[in-house]
């Protein structure tokens, strides 16, 4: 439970960072973003792994680090914390957000992109956070969060930088549920992010370094 309850807050204060920027457009959003991802890392690390997204947990799965039976309960808990955290934005700035591609006739560069960053995500946290090597480093929280950053500031103007199928599943569902979106687009969150999830446990598996030793 202690696991789920992790999952659940550091996804809710990530997702609530990303609201909270949208509504007052502020040009440091990726920088608060990064940095909150980054903070809830350090808070959470050492209970749950600290995912926060359910294309990190998939990619934790499939190099080994996180049980079958686990899988599932942890996509629950952060898609709850996504939800929440959009419903806390609503009712305190009274607007809705979600994710969104650029307005572009083909939507091949949005799912590129999102299977890329997040690609780049899983990886680096597959290498700082569970290869032997670099086991019990201090670094780790500052190499996710800023993964983020670099994402949301090259790739957010292309596909909406979710990066996250829980912060395009979740801002989404409340959104038009609100009547203020629709689910048009959602796939691209869902699809993008597993698909780079999945890519990079195979190439993580591929460099070797699940079995390097420190």
């Amino acid at each position: 439970m202690s696991k789920l309850l992790t999952e659940l807050l550091g996804t809710f204060f990530l997702v609530f960072t990303i609201g909270l920027t949208a509504a007052s457009q502020t040009p440091f959003a990726a920088i608060a973003i990064g940095s909150s991802l980054m903070i809830m890392v350090y808070m959470g690390g050492h209970i749950s792994g600290a995912h926060y997204n359910p294309a990190v947990s998939l990619a934790v799965y499939l190099r080994g680090k996180l049980a079958a039976k686990e899988l599932v309960p942890y996509w629950a808990a952060q898609l709850a914390g996504a939800t929440l955290a959009a419903l806390a934005v609503r009712a305190i700035t009274g607007a809705t957000f979600a994710p969104a591609p650029a307005p572009n006739p083909s939507v091949v560069p949005a799912l590129l992109t999102e299977i890329l960053y997040t690609f780049a995500l899983a990886l680096v946290v597959l290498n700082v956070a569970t290869a032997p090597a670099t086991s019990g480093n201090s670094h780790y929280g500052l190499a996710i969060g800023f993964t983020i950053t670099v994402g949301a500031l090259a790739g957010g103007p292309v596909s909406g930088g979710a990066f996250n199928p829980a912060v395009g599943t979740g801002p989404t569902l409340v959104h038009a549920m609100m009547g203020d979106g629709s689910f048009e687009a959602l796939w691209l969150y869902i699809v993008g992010p597993f698909a780079g999830g999945a890519l990079a446990a195979f190439v993580f598996k591929a460099q070797g370094a699940a079995g390097t030793s420190p």
